[in-house]
Formats: C-alpha cells, structure tokens, sequence
C-alpha cells in the first residue's frame, strides 16, 4: 500500500513497518511504499541510511550515491515520478538492520521534525528543487573516492539528506542550509582526501 510521507518521523515509520514480519526488505519494496511522485523521499532516506551503522557495509555509500543520482538526474529533468531499474530494485538489506538502523533514527527524526517545516516555501519551488537536485549529483559523485576514508563519505550524505528533507516537508530555509552544508561538505571532502594521502597530495604519483 502506497503511503506517501509528509514528514521525517512518518518517513522512518514507513521504514519500520517494510521491515516488519520479513527477512529482508528490496529497494522495490521502498519505492513502492513511498509512491513513485515521492522525491524528497527518495533523496532524504538513503543519504539518511548511510549515516546509521548499516552505512558501514562496504560498497553501499557507493550503492545509495548511485541510487540518490539516478532520482535526483529525473528530478533535474522534470519526470512527475521516480523510476529505478529492476537491477536495483531488487537489491536487498536484512531487515533486522533495517529495523535496528529505523528505531535509532526516531529520535533524529522527532528533532527534525519540530525544527524544519514550512518555511519560506519560495525556496522550495520547482526550479529551487532542480538547483538542488544537480548539487545533489555532483555531491554524489565524490562519494565512492570518499569511502576509501572512514566516515568521509557521510559528509555530502548529510547535505544530500537536508535536500531531501527540504523537499519532503517544503522549508527553503532548510534548503538554504543544505547549500551551505553542500560547500562545507566538498571542503571537508577535500581535507580528508588530501590528508589520508601519505605523501600530503591528492595525486596517486
């Protein structure tokens, strides 16, 4: 059944009832819980996902990165729904972890729930909303050089995931903050990037 969310809190809901009664819970499943005319949904929840434990399996930043660009290119493009491929969608995570990763999000949740909503809805409007999405590809695009660092690739997941909160509950001051996170990801990015190299460059010779 098709429950669209309005809200961070009715987001990670959605995310606990997919991941109860089953082993394991597809990325087919999400999307069609969540309605396919969900963006903010789909930019928020696995950017979201990645800053939990279950973010620590290798190769999934690099998995959601793929996911979140593929919805925020048909955001950019002007599609009315979100389509994924059924090589994607038929990917899975336990739903164990799934349950887990929900239940400490709840609180997350609650806080951003009682701070962002509803503000200068201007900033939110469909060309806002494609400004964003091609922030949100270049952002994705440093996450697989960024997991080869602990921890370096939750910095453009955060910003993606205040643009996609900014588009689900509708506060262009949050979108605003997202642009900033944006810089000050890309800044932190760099630094890690730079600094994990033993020979201080960013070059590989």
């Amino acid at each position: 059944m098709t429950h669209e969310p309005h809200s961070a809190s009715e987001t990670v809901e959605a995310l606990e009832d997919l991941a109860e009664n089953t082993d394991k819970v597809c990325i087919g499943d999400v999307l069609d819980e969540f309605g396919k005319r969900s963006f903010g949904p789909f930019l928020f929840v696995p950017a979201l996902i990645e800053l939990t434990p279950i973010g620590g399996i290798p190769g999934l930043p690099t998995l959601l990165a793929l996911i979140i660009a593929l919805v925020a290119v048909q955001l950019l493009l002007g599609r009315d729904h979100v389509w994924l491929p059924q090589l994607i969608q038929r990917r899975a995570v336990g739903a164990e972890k799934l349950m887990k990763s929900a239940q400490k999000l709840e609180g997350v949740a609650a806080f951003l729930d009682r701070w962002f909503k509803g503000r200068l809805e201007r900033f939110t409007g469909p060309q806002m909303q494609k400004t964003a999405a091609t922030v949100v590809v270049a952002l994705c695009c440093t996450v697989p050089p960024l997991e080869l660092i602990p921890f370096a690739s939750s910095a453009p997941m955060l910003a993606i995931a205040a643009f996609g909160l900014a588009i689900l509950v509708r506060d262009g001051l949050l979108m605003v903050v997202a642009l900033a996170l944006s810089l000050l990801a890309v800044g932190l990015g760099g630094y890690f990037w730079f600094t994990s190299s033993p020979s201080g460059s960013i070059l590989p010779f």
